[in-house]
């Protein structure tokens, strides 16, 4: 998908497990500044011992840790870059369940089943508490019925798509029906773009609704080594440096993390000048390294329906000041490849040119990220800025669209999920996200989504009703 001016690329989950399993296995935990940004804004909850319950527990059952982190070249090309810049840098836990993962393809899904995604782990979980699931189910709505004056949700209403005669989702010979599902109460974890489509498909009037949208916006950096790094193999995300993560002492910034190295997600974003010059560098491909300066986004997009077919489009475009950090995270990528050896280093923004590592004379130190002929192409990046659509933006994780807040003049749904102006019907998912997390969002939003079930466990079990106010 892209955002509706072309500026950015959107990679979304939409599959079996959701994100979580096509991510990329990095496990982190909300981080201090965020979650006391978010108990500011009345949901303290997240700065409660029963968050960080929330948080243990789901690293717990997917066994999230860095005891078996084997780095690939890239990610130790990151680690030392950093070392040697002095910059903040860290291991990234991975939710491999205690083995060592050397897998670079999870972005298509884990063939091993090494990854503790959802779809090894909470889904077989459920299904083995009772839970059913039904294939081919497109929700249209939620059915609501009037009680004492409330709007209760009672279930949902789609449409179901058989496979083909041949098991297949392709063949003509596919049969579809009208099903309405009742419930007691009602879940919508259709993701930060779909969520709130499915809200205002049910007629659901908060001017909030698929307003708030953050993307977390990256661009990339790529470098050229003299050794084989072979970037397709081994763990995708095992590093990542926070140097510059708070930039604006507001908690906006860029973390800097290695990304994806498979060739149709990566080479399509290198700068090229020509058929040949294309060539050339694809041949390089087993020496190079891409790494991401991903922006916590501080300026909001939205997400609405398409007026003809009703699919989402996205209204966003990274804002100057998320650029800034953008471009700010890109220079010190640079400054990291160069220290970490990089022969070459390549912008993604037109018209830039590569830069070349001079050779140092025998004898002579090699002057480093001090190299004035390094500085003058830092200070053209510098210059040239990161602007669509001279700079290609990507995103791959969507948060917001249904943020939980105090009341409704500001959120769509209350601290415990629960939609306003609604009962019986709630939200969980990254959606509900207060702004943006900071972090590769999979642990905050199973955290949440651990939180949230447990209240409405609690009161399908007859229990006393949680309170809806600020202090839980």
């Amino acid at each position: 998908m892209a955002a509706d001016d072309g500026s950015t690329g959107i990679l979304a989950g939409q599959a079996w497990g959701g994100g979580g399993t096509v991510n990329w296995s990095a496990s982190l935990q909300t981080q201090g500044f965020v979650r006391r940004e978010w108990a500011d804004r009345g949901l303290s909850f997240f700065t409660s011992s029963e968050y960080q319950k929330s948080l243990d527990r789901v690293c717990h059952r997917m066994g999230v840790s860095t005891d078996h982190v084997d780095h690939n070249p890239a990610n130790r090309a990151l680690l030392e870059g950093c070392r040697r810049l002095g910059y903040s840098a860290k291991a990234v836990p991975q939710n491999t369940g205690g083995n060592q993962h050397y897998c670079g393809y999870c972005t298509l899904g884990c063939g091993s089943a090494e990854k503790q995604g959802p779809v090894v782990s909470w889904l077989p979980d459920a299904a083995r508490a009772g839970a059913q699931f039904i294939e081919g189910f497109d929700v249209e709505k939620v059915i609501f019925e009037g009680r004492g004056g409330q709007k209760v949700a009672v279930g949902v209403n789609g449409i179901w798509t058989s496979k083909d005669a041949k098991d297949r989702v392709s063949g003509k010979d596919r049969v579809k029906k009208d099903i309405m599902i009742r419930a007691k109460k009602v879940i919508i974890s259709a993701g930060t773009l779909q969520s709130p489509l499915v809200l205002l498909r049910s007629e659901l009037r908060n001017p909030h609704i698929g307003r708030n949208l953050y993307l977390h916006p990256v661009t990339l950096v790529a470098a050229i080594y003299k050794e084989e790094i072979r970037p397709w193999e081994g763990g995708i995300l095992t590093s990542l440096c926070d140097e510059f993560q708070n930039i604006d002492c507001h908690g906006h910034g860029a973390k800097l993390e290695t990304t994806v190295m498979l060739p149709s997600y990566c080479l399509t974003l290198m700068p090229w000048t020509g058929g040949l010059d294309y060539k050339l560098l694809c041949s390089k491909f087993k020496h190079m390294t891409a790494m991401i300066s991903l922006a916590r986004d501080r300026d909001t997009g939205r997400v609405y329906p398409d007026p003809v077919d009703g699919r989402p489009r996205i209204e966003y475009s990274p804002s100057a000041f998320d650029r800034k950090s953008i471009l700010e995270g890109a220079i010190a990528l640079a400054k990291i490849s160069l220290m970490a050896g990089a022969e070459q280093i390549l912008s993604v923004t037109e018209g830039i040119p590569p830069f070349t590592r001079s050779k140092v004379p025998e004898g002579k130190d090699d002057p480093g990220v001090n190299d004035p002929r390094f500085q003058e192409w830092l200070a053209q990046i510098e210059k040239k800025g990161v602007h669509s659509p001279d700079t290609p933006f990507s995103c791959a994780h969507q948060m917001g669209t249904n943020r939980m807040g105090i009341n409704p003049k500001s959120s769509v749904v209350s601290p415990r999920g629960k939609v306003w102006g609604t009962e019986g019907l709630y939200v969980s998912d990254a959606s509900v996200f207060p702004s943006a997390s900071g972090v590769n969002p999979m642990i905050t939003n199973m955290a949440i989504s651990d939180w949230i079930s447990n209240g409405i466990a609690r009161e399908l079990r007859g229990e006393s009703k949680v309170a809806e106010s600020a202090r839980l």
